[in-house]
């Protein structure tokens, strides 16, 4: 814990650039011990081998995390076409070859261009996702012919930004803006598939969550030496549409009163105060707001 650590804060975002080789778990166990306190979480996880923007949630902030999970991601990637691994990932074990030697750039600018807008996505066999309350991953590992149902995504950007021919193999770097659930690697995966020959996804680096990016992201190391947190009302206000309240409406929705609606359709607004506390999320149902999570009394 740092020297100047004081009592554990009430609550706050940090946005972490994880490092390749932990695990999202791994880096809320190192964010108990510098915070001093048990209640910490993540949004959105990432496997080890990705890195990037882990947005980790301490004290009262855990409560904003099952939103923020939703948010749309911007990823930086890089597939390798020509090699299919059980994982979708570099860290499978090789599952087919084929070479990809006279796969030309502009065939594989046309094959990413299929996977933007609404797609019908399978998730990779090995992933967190409950097959009758089991993960599949476990039941892929104890021997399990483990096939999860397909299901819809939004890709708003795939594009391709270099192609590396080595050999029989062709690597691919592209970035992807896509929403919740979407995974990386069954892009990758598909993108091979889609022209014949295969693939797996061998690096990947998250570059923004919703209202957060790289710029306020910080490594491990620094923040154990000085650890700081975004004020959750900052976070607040950062990461999702803003509704200030006059003092009549606040009083109302602090007495667990109704508000009329927000406006804003589909996604949470953070209510605040008319001196800048943050009160709460709300939700619009039809011509009302109602409080998804209060943070107020």
């Amino acid at each position: 814990m740092p020297k100047n650590a004081g009592p554990p804060p009430r609550g706050g975002l940090v946005v972490v650039d994880k490092p390749p080789g932990l695990t999202s778990h791994d880096v809320v166990a190192r964010i108990r011990r510098v915070a001093g306190t048990r209640r910490v979480g993540h949004a959105g996880t990432l496997d080890p081998m990705a890195t990037g923007v882990l947005i980790v949630g301490v004290g009262r902030a855990t409560r904003l995390l099952g939103h923020l999970s939703l948010h749309d991601k911007d990823y930086l990637a890089t597939a390798r076409l020509g090699q299919s691994t059980d994982t979708d990932d570099a860290e499978g074990q090789l599952t087919a070859a084929h070479s990809s030697s006279g796969i030309t750039q502009e065939a594989i600018v046309a094959a990413a261009g299929d996977f933007v807008g609404d797609i019908e996505q399978r998730p990779p066999g090995i992933s967190a996702i409950k097959v009758d309350g089991k993960r599949a991953y476990a039941r892929v590992r104890a021997g399990e012919d483990v096939v999860l149902a397909t299901r819809r995504v939004h890709v708003a950007r795939l594009d391709v930004r270099d192609v590396r021919p080595h050999d029989d193999v062709v690597d691919v770097d592209f970035d992807v803006r896509c929403s919740s659930g979407t995974y990386v690697r069954a892009l990758a995966r598909d993108l091979g598939a889609a022209l014949g020959v295969g693939g797996h996804l061998t690096a990947l680096r998250r570059t923004r969550v919703g209202g957060f990016d790289l710029t306020h992201a910080r490594t491990l190391e620094s923040l154990e030496s000085a650890f700081e947190l975004i004020p959750l009302a900052d976070a607040a206000a950062a990461a999702f549409a803003r509704r200030d309240l006059d003092s009549d409406d606040a009083a109302r929705l602090a007495n667990g009163g109704r508000l009329t609606a927000s406006g804003v359709d589909g996604e949470p607004v953070a209510a605040f105060a008319p001196d800048g506390t943050f009160l709460a999320l709300l939700e619009d149902r039809g011509s009302t707001a109602h409080p998804v999570a209060v943070f107020v009394g």
